[in-house]
Order: structure tokens, then C-alpha cells, then sequence
């Protein structure tokens, strides 16, 4: 499977799940799949001795048993500790092999991963199912060029005037097109983002728009509504319910689908944006 590849609107897990299972971890990837999600969004770190996981937040302290940031640990320090008390954290590539029919969206958090991670992406069967998102443009660029045909998101530059043209009602430069997806929040800070018309603008320089995060079934119909054409949240169950009732629903290939609703909601761990 290639990213971005067949019908329907995008579906992706934000943080693999993070109010399904602890954030970022094999087990929040795996119900997600066991959903039939077939995007993952994680993030990536890293370590003291050049490895990359799958951790969100520059220190261990708000979601593990350790303290500190994550680059002064090394790899099998930062494994022996506990997402949530409960899960391990995970490599990218132990979890891109554990999940060989998924797609993963990996926001990269920090220049030093940036070439560990353009060697990761050299590989094929790796490459090819990954977007690269949640950098700076010029971290992006140095992504697509060390490893071509790896998807990207619009840098943070290209994102900010993308935004401020919707909002001015202006056209959008024809460079913003350099990467297929624009990942989009909802809103920034307490100023609400156009999003039917950045949804326009980007669609008009052929990049699709992919929203974030959110978490309402109603909020998640609109925005669906309005064009977008992906859409990230800590609920893949309740993004799964929205788009079977629309008819937009297409589920991984043989994923289980047995992970029950009301198991879902019972098992709710909060993760920030």
C-alpha cells in the first residue's frame, strides 16, 4: 500500500489512538488497526544513541515512569520505561515492521532525527508508506531530496501562507504545491482556521488537506463536508462511525473490525494536541 493511495477520505489515528490506548505505542496502534485505520500519525525522537521512537513530547516526564528529555536516554534506557504505566515505547521501524499494511504519517519534532530518519525511509518498503509531516520546510526538503518519492506535508512556512491567503481571500503562490498534503488545525490558538476556504486554495495547487485533531462526531462531519480530505484524531472509533454513515468508510484489507464501541469509549487516555 502507497501513501495516500485509493478512495475515500484519509482516516488517521493521531498519536496511533491516544484516547484509545497509551499514545504511540504498539497497543494503540494495533487497536487502531484492529479498527481498520490504515493511517497511523506518530511522532519521532531521538535517542542519545541515534535510534528513533515513536514519543511525542521532548521529556519522558509527562507520560512515562522517567523524567528528563528523551536524547539524554539512550534506546534500551527509554524501552525499559512505561507509557502510561502500562505500554513500552516502541522504535519506528519496530513499529512500521509490526504493522506492514498500515501507512504512517511521522511528524518530525527535532533536527537530529533528520537524517536518521531520511536513512530509515531509503528503504522501499518503508518509504513508501510514509508522510513525513510537522517540520519546517527546509527539514522537508532535505527529507524528499535524501530519500525521493517519500510523501511530505507542507512545511510550517508553506502551511502559514496557505492560511493567510484564506483568510485575505488572495490566491495562494504556486510554489505551496512542493508537497501533496497540508495538515491543517482546526484552529490556532482561539482563532478559528477557514478551512472550506483554505480547502480551495490548497485544491487549486493540487495538495489535499488533511485537519487536525479533532475528536467530535459533529465537527468531524462538517469538516468532511466542507472537502477535506483527511482528517486526524485521538477517536479513530468515532472518525470510523462518521465516515461508515456518510458511505466514505474503506477499511484495511483484512482488518478485524472486532474492537467493540463501547470497549473503545470505556477505555478513553487523553493525549494533548
Amino acid at each position: 500500500m502507497t501513501y495516500g493511495d485509493g478512495p475515500g477520505p484519509l482516516a488517521l489515528a493521531h498519536r496511533g489512538g491516544a484516547q484509545l490506548a497509551p499514545e504511540n505505542t504498539l497497543a494503540a496502534f494495533e487497536r487502531s488497526v484492529a479498527l481498520g485505520v490504515r493511517y497511523l500519525e506518530s511522532d519521532v525522537r531521538l535517542t542519545a544513541d541515534g535510534h528513533l521512537v515513536c514519543f511525542h513530547d521532548e521529556t519522558l516526564d509527562r507520560v512515562t515512569d522517567g523524567t528528563g528529555p528523551v536524547a539524554a536516554r539512550t534506546v534500551a534506557e527509554v524501552r525499559r520505561l512505561r507509557v502510561c504505566g502500562q505500554e513500552p515505547v516502541p522504535t519506528l521501524v519496530e513499529a512500521l515492521e509490526a504493522f506492514p499494511d498500515a501507512c504512517f504519517s511521522i511528524d518530525l519534532k527535532d533536527e537530529s532525527a533528520l537524517e536518521p530518519l531520511v536513512q530509515v525511509l531509503r528503504i522501499r518498503r518503508y518509504r513508501e508508506r510514509v508522510c513525513v509531516a510537522g517540520a519546517w520546510d527546509g527539514w522537508l526538503r532535505r527529507v524528499r531530496e535524501g530519500a525521493p518519492g517519500v510523501a511530505t506535508s507542507l512545511g510550517w512556512r508553506s502551511l502559514t501562507t496557505l492560511i493567510a491567503c484564506s483568510r485575505a481571500g488572495v490566491p495562494v503562490p504556486r510554489w505551496i504545491g512542493s508537497a501533496p498534503f497540508a495538515h491543517v488545525p482546526i484552529q490556532l490558538g482561539r482563532v478559528p482556521i477557514f478551512v472550506e476556504e483554505v480547502v480551495h486554495l490548497a485544491h487549486s495547487v493540487g495538495v489535499r488537506v488533511v485537519t487536525w485533531t479533532c475528536n467530535d462526531p459533529v465537527a468531524i462531519d462538517r469538516l468532511l463536508s466542507l472537502g477535506v480530505d483527511g482528517v486526524i484524531s485521538d477517536r479513530p472509533d468515532l472518525l470510523r462511525e462518521v465516515l461508515v454513515a456518510r458511505g466514505d468508510w474503506v477499511p484495511m484489507p483484512g482488518a478485524t473490525g472486532t474492537v467493540r464501541a463501547s470497549d473503545e469509549r470505556r477505555s478513553g487516555l487523553s493525549g494533548n494536541l
